[in-house]
């Protein structure tokens, strides 16, 4: 039996050298296509892609969005998941289909089709959990080429109680001490009928989420927040359009301790920035002290993206 063919499948609105490092990362993996929707019709980027057979770029202008649902989206997350459900229903060639962004790479323990080979063959959503990247900023004493990443935890008690263990003043509060998403991103087999991507989840026939099979030697490395000064500069979006955005996390219990992350980080900034640095210090960058808490409890990840390099051998300058 030959091996299953993946692709990947993104919408993006970034510089073209963050596109062409995210696609060449990929493909080194081994995905035998990555379609990069961009959002801001970014032509240079596209020129950039097309020299690389397996990778494929769409401009989403107004021409793509008539031909396809008649109008723009104006909410990013609403574009994505429909340039994701696009390509799924055009993936003819591919076995798997997996749509994540640009800030996110996968991080298997062996090939990634060997995993997707090991999945049942009744089993249509594979979910694959996220490690979240840490900052080093102004950080000395660390391997440049190495990142930094704290995994998930466990549900429930045993997760809390780790959480406490791990980040003293803010445990508790957010799930795993994540800034972003827990949930991880999904393969979704193709050849499925009337199938809707969301972010974090696979319908069919329009409402029925699909049933997911966690993924096991595999992580998605989130790389959330860059630096303290981007995520800074960031904040007002996330918080207002973004992953921090008030709709979210609506059904915590107030009796659990958890926050919504829109609460959190806008009390954090209310009157200034000097609260939201010391969660960021704590949960967010790479001390010694939280990268030694991390690893003594087994949950300290440090992976070599190697972006640059494989950029270079996908896309030579």
């Amino acid at each position: 039996m030959s091996a299953p063919k993946w692709g990947v499948v993104a919408t993006i609105k970034a510089p073209t050298e963050d596109v062409l490092r995210f696609v060449a990362y990929h493909l080194d993996l081994g995905a035998d296509d990555v379609t990069v929707f961009l959002d801001d019709r970014n032509e240079k980027t596209a020129k950039a892609l097309s020299k690389n057979p397996k990778a494929h770029a769409v401009l989403t202008d107004d021409e793509h969005w008539q031909s396809t649902i008649g109008r723009r989206p104006k909410k990013h997350q609403v574009r994505q998941v429909r340039n994701a459900s696009y390509y799924y229903r055009r993936a003819k060639d591919l076995d798997w289909v997996v749509h994540i962004d640009v800030d996110e790479f996968l991080c298997p323990e062996r090939p990634v089709a060997e995993i997707l080979a090991a999945c049942a063959a009744h089993v249509p959503v594979l979910r694959v959990f996220p490690s979240e990247a840490l900052c080093t900023d102004g950080l000395t004493e660390i391997d440049p080429e190495v990142t930094y990443c704290k995994s998930r935890l466990p549900n429930g008690p045993q997760g809390k109680a780790i959480e406490h263990k791990l980040y003293p003043t803010y445990g508790g509060i957010l799930k795993s001490g994540f800034v972003s998403h827990v949930e991880g991103k999904i393969f979704v087999r193709t050849g499925l009928n009337d199938i809707k991507f969301g972010i974090h989840r696979a319908f069919e026939n329009k409402e029925i989420a699909l049933k997911a099979e966690d993924a096991e030697g595999i992580e998605l490395c989130h790389k959330h927040i860059e630096s303290w000064e981007k995520w800074l500069t960031i904040m007002d979006f996330r918080l207002s359009r973004g992953s921090y955005r008030q709709e979210l996390e609506q059904n915590i219990d107030p009796l659990s301790g958890r926050v919504q992350r829109h609460a959190l980080f806008k009390s954090l900034t209310d009157g200034g920035t000097e609260s939201l640095r010391a969660f960021f210090e704590e949960s967010c960058l790479a001390t010694p002290e939280l990268r030694t808490r991390l690893d003594e409890l087994g949950y300290l990840r440090q992976y070599k993206l190697d972006l640059a390099q494989k950029r270079a051998k996908h896309f030579p300058k």
